[in-house]
């Protein structure tokens, strides 16, 4: 909010509420967007362009850089487009290519591609994944399964890439790398698992990387 705010923006914080209140988001920035002269709205939940980029561009990458020998495609959701484009590609390149979506706690969509039921328990403190309806970007998408990574797991997993690997990541891709773990140990050796680092950790210094603030959320690793 302060980089956009130094960039000449007006920022509008609001309250963080399911999308069937007229106070989400979504539906306020929309909203602002009709009442304004000169204004854009990208609607990237349900803009299908979203998804038709990662169709053209990130599937194509995956296979090309696995040489086609992907057997398994693992991500989270927020808008939908990344998990969804990929997915599409990559079926349609091979139909065995099993695709899994991750999820965070707080979020419906694992209970939905278990259930076929939106409905979710508990909480994350994950940022800008998971969600509560099917978006546009995720409409008739195949999704084979799905895997929950709590906080815990996600904190550790974040903590681990940064300690042994080096690299400096947000709390979406702890959930990525964890849900991509945990399938790995359902598959067995010898499987090749694709998922994508999609967020720095350079915007979670406050919190994720924040020892004070994970300890009164009892999430500090035992590494810190």
């Amino acid at each position: 909010m302060d980089a956009l705010r130094t960039l000449g923006a007006e920022v509008k914080p609001v309250r963080a509420v399911p999308y069937k209140d007229p106070n989400n988001y979504v539906k306020m920035s929309g909203r602002l967007a009709s009442e304004m002269e000169n204004a854009i709205w990208a609607n990237q939940f349900d803009n299908l362009a979203n998804r038709i980029a990662h169709y053209e561009t990130t599937g194509p990458e995956i296979w090309g850089q696995t040489d086609g020998k992907v057997d398994a495609w693992v991500a989270a959701t927020g808008t939908g487009g990344t998990f969804a484009g990929v997915s599409l590609f990559l079926k349609e390149k091979n139909p065995q290519i099993k695709t899994v979506l991750a999820d965070p706690m707080g979020s419906g969509l694992y209970n939905y591609v278990k259930t076929g039921e939106i409905s979710s328990e508990g909480n994350s403190i994950t940022e800008g994944i998971g969600n509560s309806r099917i978006t546009k970007n995720m409409e008739n998408v195949p999704i084979d399964d799905a895997i929950r990574v709590d906080d815990k797991e996600a904190v550790r997993v974040v903590y681990q890439m940064l300690r042994k690997d080096g690299l400096f990541m947000g709390g979406s891709v702890g959930i990525n790398v964890g849900a991509a773990v945990a399938l790995a140990k359902q598959m067995g050796p010898g499987h090749t698992i694709v998922t994508v680092l999609c967020d720095s950790g350079a915007r979670y210094q406050s919190k994720l990387f924040n020892r004070e603030w994970l300890a009164t959320k009892n999430l500090l690793p035992d590494e810190v």
